[in-house]
C-alpha cells in the first residue's frame, strides 16, 4: 500500500499535477496581473517605437508618420532603416548633450548617494542619551525627506529664485560686499536640483539598510578597537550593499531621463536628452529622431538596471531563494 501510494506521488510529479505544481501555478497566476499590465502598458508601446524607429509607419504609427518631417521609411516588414539613427548620431549637438546627461546622471548619482550614507551613518552612531546630538539627527533626517512632498516644478523654480542671477545667493553676496555665483540656468543649478529631488529616496532607502545591522556587530567591531571608518568599512557597508545598489539604480535612471528640473533650470544649450527628446518631437516636428533618442536613453537605463537585477539576485541568493 505504502509502496502503491509513493508511486502515485512520484507519478504526480512527473506529470506536474502533483501539491508542488499546483502552488506554482497559483504563484504564476497571483503575479501574472502585474506581469500583464507591465506588457501591454509598457513592454508593448516600446517595441512599438523601436518598430517606428527603424522605419516602419503603418499600424499604431500611422498617425504620427502623417505629419512628422524628416523621417525614414521601409516598405515591408522585414526591412528596417537605420537613417533617423544616423541622423541622431552624426548631429554634433546630440553626442554633445548625451556626454552631458551622462555626466550629470553620474554627478547627481554620487552625490545622492554619498549624503545618503553619510545621514544613515550620523543618524546609526548616534547615541540615545546624546540629546542634542540626537535631536540634530532627528533633524536631519526630517528634511532629508521634505523635497518628497514639494512638486519638481515648485522645486525648480526655488532653484532658480537662489542661484539665478538676481536670486537669493547673489543678493545675499552683494550686500556682504562681493560678488556671488550666478548659477541658474547652468548645468551646476541642474545638478543640484536633481540632488535635492532624489535624495529622499536614497536616504530612506540607504538609512533602512543601516539601520537593520544588528547592534551586536557594530558593538563587537568597537570592542575590538575599531573605529568609525572601520566599522563602516567592515561591518555596515558589506550588509547593505543592496539597499545601496537599489538607491543608486533608481537614482541614475531617475536622473537620466529627467526633464522638469533641466528644462526649467538649465540652459538652452547644452541640455539634457530629457529636454531634446521633448523639442524634437514638439518644437522641430521630428518624432522619428525623439524615439531614436528614448531608445538610446532606454539602452543606458539598462546598463544601471543591470545593477539593480544584479543586487536583487544577490540578495536572493543570500537568502537562499535560488
Amino acid at each position: 500500500m505504502a509502496a502503491e501510494g509513493a508511486r502515485t506521488l512520484m507519478a504526480r510529479r512527473h506529470t506536474g499535477t502533483g501539491p508542488g505544481s499546483r502552488i506554482k501555478i497559483g504563484g504564476l497566476l497571483m503575479a501574472s496581473p502585474p506581469i500583464i499590465v507591465a506588457a501591454v502598458f509598457v513592454g508593448f508601446p516600446i517595441i512599438v517605437a523601436i518598430a517606428y524607429s527603424l522605419g516602419h509607419v503603418g499600424g499604431l504609427n500611422r498617425t504620427i508618420a502623417t505629419i512628422a518631417r524628416g523621417q525614414h521609411t521601409v516598405g515591408a516588414w522585414d526591412r528596417m532603416s537605420l537613417g533617423a539613427y544616423r541622423d541622431v548620431f552624426t548631429d554634433p549637438r546630440f553626442t554633445h548633450d548625451l556626454g552631458v546627461t551622462i555626466i550629470v546622471t553620474l554627478i547627481a548619482t554620487l552625490a545622492v548617494t554619498a549624503l545618503a550614507w553619510v545621514i544613515a551613518v550620523y543618524l546609526r552612531t548616534t547615541p540615545e542619551g546624546a540629546w542634542f546630538r540626537s535631536g540634530v539627527a532627528k533633524l536631519i533626517s526630517g528634511l532629508a525627506v521634505v523635497p518628497m512632498f514639494i512638486p519638481v516644478v515648485i522645486a525648480s523654480w526655488a532653484m532658480l529664485t537662489f542661484y539665478a542671477a538676481d536670486g537669493f545667493i547673489r543678493s545675499l553676496c552683494a550686500d556682504l560686499g562681493f560678488q556671488g555665483p550666478t548659477w541658474g540656468y547652468t548645468m551646476v543649478c541642474v545638478a543640484i536640483g536633481l540632488v535635492w529631488t532624489n535624495l529622499p529616496f536614497a536616504t530612506l532607502m540607504i538609512t533602512s539598510g543601516v539601520q537593520s545591522v544588528p547592534d551586536a556587530l557594530i558593538e563587537a567591531a568597537r570592542d575590538a578597537g575599531a573605529g568609525l571608518l572601520t566599522i563602516v568599512r567592515t561591518v555596515i557597508a558589506p550588509l547593505t550593499i543592496v539597499p545601496t545598489v537599489i538607491a543608486l539604480t533608481f537614482t541614475a535612471i531617475g536622473t537620466l531621463g529627467a526633464f522638469t528640473m533641466p528644462y526649467f533650470t538649465g540652459p538652452n544649450a547644452p541640455s539634457m536628452l530629457g529636454v531634446d527628446m521633448v523639442s524634437y518631437f514638439r518644437s522641430y516636428n521630428r518624432p522619428q529622431q525623439s524615439v531614436v533618442m528614448a531608445v538610446v536613453v532606454f539602452a543606458v537605463a539598462a546598463v544601471f538596471g543591470a545593477f539593480y537585477v544584479w543586487a536583487n539576485f544577490r540578495s536572493a541568493k543570500d537568502s537562499g531563494r535560488v
